[in-house]
């Protein structure tokens, strides 16, 4: 334990007795330089940001001060989202931006590695030329491999040479998936198509009752989002973003 605590944090820690430091310094090093190679793949826009000497000491502050609670390295880029969330409230010099920013760029990984599946019985209607009724008659599926996200800051703007110090008034909304090819995939949404998403995620929704909550959320008519509503359900199946009706 002695000697973990040392390699975590060598400047808070004194090494156990009996161990030249030479041989401790080639753990101190390989150890946190996997950590921070790791890191800066999962976090290359952040890394680029921050530059090298605040990203090294960041990832110095991770190492040191969190507490992991899984050995898995696909997990790590997770658990250091998780830490800038708390450190940000604690340490105000850190961007106020930087949580959102590292949540937006985990979840490319995250999407990559997923094996989750639908929670029920999905008919992925593969061979239906009534695609876009059955949707509506139907209760559509959200794929898990398609999230709608929601940001304070637009965490797909933010770089080296764009760094907002205020959050625009209107949130961020994306969608993120994974297509059939394994590709990620990164696009706005739109207000309507975000909550129609959020609807559609309940699962206990037709398509055209979904629909016709989103009309009288917006003071319309029973049928003024019927024909965009048909055709953005339709599009949504076809990229991969509903994975079709629940069955049964």
């Amino acid at each position: 334990m002695a000697l973990a605590r040392h390699l975590r944090d060598p400047t808070a820690a004194p090494p156990p007795d009996g161990i030249e430091d030479r041989r401790l310094a080639v753990y101190r090093d390989l150890l946190h330089n996997n950590i921070q190679r790791l890191l800066s793949g999962n976090f290359p826009v952040i890394r680029r940001i921050l530059g090298d000497e605040a990203w090294g000491t960041l990832v110095r502050g991770f190492f040191a001060g969190h507490r992991c609670h899984t050995p898995l390295f696909t997990e790590i880029g997770r658990e250091f989202q998780r830490w800038l969330e708390q450190q940000a409230t604690a340490d105000r010099a850190l961007p106020p931006w930087l949580p959102e920013l590292a949540h937006y760029e985990w979840v490319e990984l995250a999407l990559q590695i997923s094996d989750a599946r639908p929670a029920c019985p999905v008919d992925p209607l593969p061979d239906r030329a009534d695609v876009a009724d059955a949707l509506l008659d139907g209760i559509p599926v959200v794929s898990p491999q398609a999230w709608a996200l929601a940001y304070r800051w637009p965490v797909h703007r933010i770089a080296p040479d764009y760094r907002p110090q205020v959050p625009p008034d209107a949130p961020t909304l994306l969608l993120v998936r994974r297509d059939r090819d394994g590709e990620v995939r990164f696009a706005g949404l739109s207000p309507l198509s975000f909550r129609l998403l959020e609807l559609l995620g309940q699962a206990r929704w037709s398509g055209r009752d979904a629909l016709q909550l989103l009309a009288d959320e917006a003071g319309a008519g029973p049928d003024a989002l019927l024909a965009e509503g048909r055709a953005m359900l339709a599009r949504m199946h076809a990229e991969g973003t509903l994975a079709g009706v629940r069955a049964g």
